[in-house]
């Protein structure tokens, strides 16, 4: 029954990418073989944030990792908290999130053996280029919700248990504000993902938290800018972790540690540094660093 609904997912995915090989001086040994499927393509599954997707992050790296190594990445692609669901339910062999302390959670529950810092960037705080909360060009975010609250300005938020929804919720409660008590006909909650939310904040001349990835290659804009940022507190930082065998014996693991130890090598960190958009960089690579 897992097999069957895991093929099903994959079959839902996008083709494999056609990979170019990056020249580098480091090597990474082959990864022991999955079974091949009936058609003869060795791939994993990787559940992961929105923002890997929608940025391109994938579209460039991916195609990298299958030159290297001949395994294809078929990703879904959903908020933190479904990707981690997924994770869970033995339907994915690897979950690339951001989210660190439901990581830990997922960690700590035994569906992982270990988490690996992968890459940081940050949220911005979008919002109207005629600015109603008068907060544009400031760093302070908690005074910013603080004013677009106070103000009862419209704010749209994912509402949709991903990372970025959750760093939103810790937000509002360092300001001090009770969504509970709050939220009214000013708060829109979409249940949907970082696309669609900024879709629905540039028809409603609202604000929305975005991460800077998918805000950087999101093209359309209209009377949206960015409002605030550069608060420490809007840090933004990206982990992964294969699939524990232990709780789902069907899993690929040995593919699935493959990609993991490919994301952290210099190979891996080099090809996430590289990717540009408008000579922009979305994601800043940081496996190295000590309790990322």
């Amino acid at each position: 029954m897992i097999r069957t609904r895991r093929l099903l997912l994959a079959a839902g995915f996008s083709a494999a990418f056609a990979g170019l090989a990056l020249a580098q001086t480091t090597t990474i040994a082959p990864p022991a073989a999955s079974a091949p499927t009936a058609a003869g393509t060795r791939f994993i599954i990787v559940s992961s944030t929105t923002s890997t997707q929608d940025s391109g992050l994938f579209g460039h790296i991916l195609p990298l990792f299958q030159a290297r190594t001949g395994i294809e990445v078929r990703v879904v692609s959903q908020g933190t908290g479904q990707a981690l669901d997924t994770g869970r339910r033995g339907d994915a062999d690897v979950v690339f999130v951001h989210a660190k302390a439901q990581e830990e959670k997922f960690l700590a529950e035994g569906f992982a053996l270990e988490r690996k810092p992968v890459m940081y960037n940050d949220f911005v705080l979008i919002g109207p280029k005629n600015d109603p909360a008068g907060v544009a060009g400031t760093k302070d975010i908690v005074a910013a919700l603080k004013a677009i609250q106070e103000k009862s300005v419209p704010f749209v938020s994912r509402g949709d248990k991903s990372g970025t929804h959750s760093a939103e919720l810790a937000l509002w409660k360092v300001a001090g504000i009770d969504l509970d008590q709050k939220k009214g006909s000013w708060y829109r909650d979409v249940g949907q993902g970082m696309g669609a939310a900024l879709n629905t904040a540039g028809g409603m001349g609202a604000y929305v938290l975005a991460d800077r990835g998918t805000w950087i290659s999101f093209k359309n804009r209209g009377d949206l800018t960015i409002a605030v940022e550069g608060d420490r507190r809007l840090f933004n930082q990206y982990g992964v972790m294969a699939v524990n065998p232990a709780k789902h014996p069907h899993v690929k693991v040995n593919d699935g540690q493959a990609f993991v130890n490919w994301l952290i090598s210099p190979e891996g960190q080099k090809a996430i540094a590289d990717y540009k958009i408008d000579g922009q960089q979305l994601f800043f690579p940081n496996a190295t660093q000590a309790g990322a």
